[in-house]
């Protein structure tokens, strides 16, 4: 069969009538084929994956239908309609304190990175106007220089323009000498001028280099300063009675309501104190220094594993305001946290913004 295909195509290639336009309509026809194949295989796996998608969409929608059913079914009910309105309002209050401490952070990145950035820029202005100076001062020297061997030269070829007798031809030999030296000292100057010309462009070309982002201290502080404002949080809510920042903790770490949170009496007392607790640690008073007081502090006691890191180390870090905040830190989970600053978190900064 092979031997009858070879012959075959022998055959096709030897007709006297054969053309080569219909030999390159043949092959592009299969080139075609061979090319809509190709992206029909590709639309094919971009439909599986679509339906993979909806699939997940839709097992996705019926878990939250599932969820605000049950939700329902609780609020529906006065005995679990009170615990789940607390579950929420915690969620809610433990929320509120990731959001102040994250504003906190986003003002304090925006307003060192100006203060760095326009300090980099003028660093970069002070450099570059000290070396512009220098290559204008050599490119003045070489204008100079260049200058007056032009002017040497010019007066040399006066002087030879004027030896014109023959009794002059020892004379002009001499001055030849000294002309070949002058036009040698033009052509020295004259590569020195174009040298620094080429210097004093190069300057004037360059670009102010790329800001490479907030230094280290600049990182650490912010950090500290977060830190501390979480700790501020944390001392504002010890006045209350109930546990509330364990309570908020707790309820961020669920995903379900659960029914431990008292009658419905205890449950409305509770949202008092929860109602409370947004007050005071969205109060503005003091809190700027309040911060600072402790970001010092943290300064002078933070200690960290290696030269670039910027969390310090949990460990080196006295807590001063008693069983508040050592409750805090050891209730800490291994929950990663956005950071904005820093690769690894400090274990008390991790639970304040979880």
């Amino acid at each position: 069969m092979k031997a009858l295909r070879q012959l075959g195509f022998l055959k096709v290639s030897l007709r006297p009538d054969g053309s080569p336009d219909e030999d390159h309509r043949v092959l592009a026809l299969f080139r075609n084929r061979a090319e809509l194949k190709k992206a029909y295989g590709g639309l094919q796996e971009e439909t599986f994956r679509l339906k993979d998608l909806v699939k997940q969409q839709e097992a996705a929608t019926q878990r939250v239908q599932e969820m605000l059913s049950t939700l329902e079914g609780r609020l529906g009910a006065a005995e679990s309609a009170y615990p789940a309105l607390v579950f929420y309002q915690l969620r809610r209050l433990w929320q509120s304190g990731r959001e102040l401490i994250t504003q906190l952070v986003a003002d304090l990145v925006r307003q060192q990175e100006e203060r760095e950035r326009r300090a980099h820029l003028a660093q970069h202005n002070r450099s570059q106007f000290a070396g512009r100076e220098d290559a204008e001062n050599q490119l003045r020297a070489a204008q100079a220089l260049h200058a007056q061997a032009t002017a040497q030269l010019a007066a040399l070829e006066a002087e030879r323009a004027q030896l014109t007798r023959f009794w002059h031809y020892f004379k002009r030999r001499a001055l030849e000498r000294r002309v070949a030296a002058a036009e040698a000292a033009v052509a020295s100057a004259g590569g020195s001028l174009g040298q620094a010309q080429l210097a004093v462009e190069e300057i004037a070309r360059d670009a102010t280099p790329e800001f490479q982002g907030l230094s280290l201290p600049a990182r650490r502080a912010i950090n500290l300063a977060a830190i501390a404002y979480a700790e501020v949080l944390c001392v504002r809510l010890a006045p209350l009675k109930s546990a509330m920042l364990a309570l908020a903790r707790e309820a961020t770490a669920r995903r379900e309501t659960p029914d431990d949170y008292g009658s419905p009496r205890d449950c409305v007392l509770l949202m008092g104190q929860i109602a409370r607790a947004h007050e005071l640690i969205g109060a503005r008073a003091a809190v700027a220094e309040e911060i600072k007081v402790r970001s010092q502090r943290l300064q002078r006691v933070a200690r960290y594993r290696g030269a670039a890191d910027t969390s310090p180390v949990a460990n080196s870090l006295a807590f001063t305001e008693g069983d508040v905040l050592a409750t805090a830190a050891l209730g800490a989970d291994a929950t990663r946290l956005p950071n904005v600053l820093a690769e690894d978190t400090w274990d008390l900064f991790r639970i304040l913004l979880r």
